[in-house]
C-alpha cells in the first residue's frame, strides 16, 4: 500500500514538473512568435516586395519558354486574345477570345491564365472543367504579377467545392496548396495561404 502511494506521489510530482515545463515552453514560444511578428511588421513591405519580385521573375522565365514554341507574331496574337478578356471581363467577346486562345495555342503560358479566367467566369460543370484542366495541364503557368495558375486554380476550385458541400474534394485541394504552393501569392501579393485561413 505504501509502495502504491509512493508511486502515485512520484507520478504526480513528475506530471506537475512536466506541466510547469510545458507552460514555460508555451510562454517562450509565445514570446518568439510575438518577436517574429514585430520583425515581420517592421520589414513587411520590403519582404513582400522581395517575395513578389521573385515570383514575377519566375513568371517572366515561364513566359520566355513560349519563345521556344511560338514566333513573335504568334506571341503577339496570344497577348491580343488574352487582353480582350482583360478589358471585357465576363463579356461573351472576352470569353470567346479566351476560348480561341486555348484552342489555337495549347502550350502558351497565357493559355493557363485563360483557362483560370474562364473558370472564374463560368459556373456549373463548365467551371469545374476549366479549373481542372488548368490544374492538370497548366500548373506551371504564371500571371505577370507572380500568381501561379496551379495554386490559384486549386484555390478557386476548392472554394467551389466548399460551396457545393464537397468538403473532401476541397480539403484535398487545400492540402495540395499547402504542400506544393506554400509560398504562393494572390493578385495583391499577399500569401495565398492567408486567404485560405480567412
Amino acid at each position: 500500500m505504501f509502495r502504491n502511494l509512493l508511486t502515485v506521489v512520484f507520478i504526480f510530482a513528475a506530471c506537475s514538473q512536466a506541466n510547469a515545463n510545458e507552460e514555460e515552453l508555451q510562454a517562450k514560444i509565445k514570446q518568439l512568435e510575438d518577436r517574429v511578428a514585430r520583425l515581420e511588421k517592421a520589414l513587411g513591405p520590403s519582404l513582400k516586395q522581395l517575395r513578389v519580385a521573385g515570383f514575377q521573375e519566375q513568371a517572366r522565365e515561364r513566359m520566355r519558354k513560349d519563345l521556344e514554341v511560338y514566333s513573335q507574331d504568334e506571341l503577339n496574337e496570344i497577348e491580343q486574345l488574352y487582353q480582350v478578356a482583360n478589358q471585357k471581363w465576363r463579356s461573351e467577346e472576352g470569353k470567346d477570345s479566351l476560348k480561341k486562345l486555348i484552342d489555337k495555342y495549347d502550350k502558351a503560358n497565357r493559355t493557363g491564365c485563360a483557362l483560370l479566367y474562364l473558370g472564374q467566369m463560368s459556373a456549373g460543370d463548365e467551371q469545374i472543367d476549366y479549373l481542372t484542366k488548368a490544374i492538370e495541364k497548366f500548373s506551371d503557368c504564371c500571371y505577370g504579377d507572380g500568381v501561379r495558375v496551379g495554386a490559384y486554380a486549386r484555390f478557386v476550385l476548392a472554394q467551389r467545392y466548399r460551396d457545393d458541400a464537397q468538403n473532401d474534394k476541397a480539403d484535398k485541394l487545400m492540402a495540395e496548396i499547402e504542400r506544393d504552393y506554400a509560398d504562393a501569392i494572390d493578385h495583391r501579393g499577399e500569401p495565398l495561404l492567408a486567404s485560405i485561413s480567412d
